[in-house]
């Protein structure tokens, strides 16, 4: 789950990581309202989308509109924030369709010495949280990764332990900070990591985290992605979700327990197990196809979720045919069969449908596919799937 930046810093707040005074706003007279509470002659109107590259972004209706924007009197707060809201923001993350904008953070402005980039992550490879900090704040921090990436200095820590004061002593030597910036950092980084951990966050990144000219380091953004599975012990955190910022088609599949991402081919994938669905979409790849979704209708899927799966994929005007993947096991295969059957009687199938059953009960499984009446492209094994389905779209 994503939650947007001011959201985020109101959770930075609480655990002392620092930021600087800001508000968020809906309307061009709270935005006014906003910069006049800040009492200052330079403000930051920032808008509020689950996406990075804002201040590069533009807005559909209004072009010259940047995301993000010095503003330097309540008029020009109003005025800014007039144009952002209920406008769409173009980003590098969202496409061209942009981003819808619902509400502006204004925050005061500060003297910069140093712009930095910091983010910590999980390392599945090495099981521990990793504390990643560069040089190249404010900057497309993939490019630093892919073209100078002896740039991005890595800490792991012990999650029970946390960040340990020796590691941020050897991050400052490398960044080249010292003095109460170096004292102020040790705060920082520390705060930071504990707030990943404590908030079982899978990651929590800020670009520019910023060191100003009386040495302080405060974090001028934050993307905070927080793991689903952890929700449960976070309710206070779970209802600062924003479904106006999902994809609808995901949402609407995660309410029926299903799990599904919306991507960009023509060939939709219904699969039961995460492993099986990523090499369903990775072989139809190979075979020159271009997957529509990832899906896991998981081991125990039943017919009312066989057919909101089919209802989803279908949803999708791309989808030009559908591959079902299922290795029974818990489900049999007779009960997949049974659901795809009942799911044409709902849904319909108008796209080439390919099916590949395998394991418990499958003969039987495909022998009620076969005298159902349905139009299936029955398949022998993955391969022949992904071949079938491919062609079956004329790719």
């Amino acid at each position: 789950m994503k939650i947007h930046e001011y959201q985020a810093k109101e959770l930075f707040r609480v655990f002392q990581v620092p930021i600087l005074q800001g508000y968020v706003a809906k309307t061009p007279e709270e935005a006014q309202a906003a910069f006049d509470q800040l009492g200052g002659s330079l403000a930051v109107i920032k808008a509020q989308v689950h996406a990075g590259g804002r201040g590069k972004g533009a807005f559909i209706e209004v072009p010259a509109q940047r995301g993000v924007q010095l503003v330097r009197s309540g008029k020009e707060a109003a005025e800014a924030a007039k144009n952002m809201i209920g406008n769409r923001l173009v980003t590098i993350q969202t496409g061209p369709a942009g981003s819808p904008v619902h509400q502006v953070f204004l925050e005061q402005g500060c003297q910069i010495a140093r712009e930095l980039y910091a983010a910590v992550v999980l390392d599945r490879a090495a099981m521990k949280p990793l504390l990643m900090v560069s040089s190249e704040g404010g900057v497309d921090i993939e490019k630093v990764a892919e073209e100078t990436p002896e740039k991005i200095l890595r800490e792991h820590f012990d999650p029970a332990h946390g960040l340990m004061p020796f590691q941020v002593r050897k991050l400052c030597k490398k960044l080249n900070i010292s003095g109460p910036a170096a004292k102020n950092a040790d705060i920082f980084f520390r705060k930071l990591c504990d707030f990943f951990v404590k908030l079982d966050c899978s990651m929590a990144e800020i670009n520019p985290l910023v060191i100003t000219k009386d040495e302080k380091m405060i974090a001028l953004d934050g993307k905070i992605t927080f793991d689903d599975n952890a929700l449960y012990r976070h309710a206070d955190i779970k209802e600062l979700r924003d479904v106006a910022e999902e994809e609808p088609a995901e949402l609407r599949a995660s309410n029926s327990g299903l799990s599904f991402v919306k991507l960009d081919g023509n060939i939709g994938c219904l699969v039961n197990g995460a492993g099986l669905a990523m090499a369903t979409m990775d072989i139809i790849k190979y075979h020159g196809g271009a997957p529509a979704n990832f899906l896991d209708v998981g081991g125990g899927a039943n017919t009312q979720q066989v057919t909101e799966a089919f209802r989803i994929i279908l949803s999708d005007a791309n989808v030009e045919a559908i591959l079902v993947n299922i290795f029974g096991g818990i489900a049999r295969c007779t009960t997949i069969a049974q659901a795809i059957i009942d799911a044409s009687k709902e849904v319909g199938f108008k796209v080439p449908l390919v099916v590949r059953l395998e394991g418990t009960e499958v003969e039987e499984g495909k022998k009620m596919l076969r005298e159902s009446g349905l139009a299936i492209i029955s398949a022998d094994d993955l391969t022949d799937a992904a071949k079938k389905v491919v062609a079956s779209v004329g790719k």
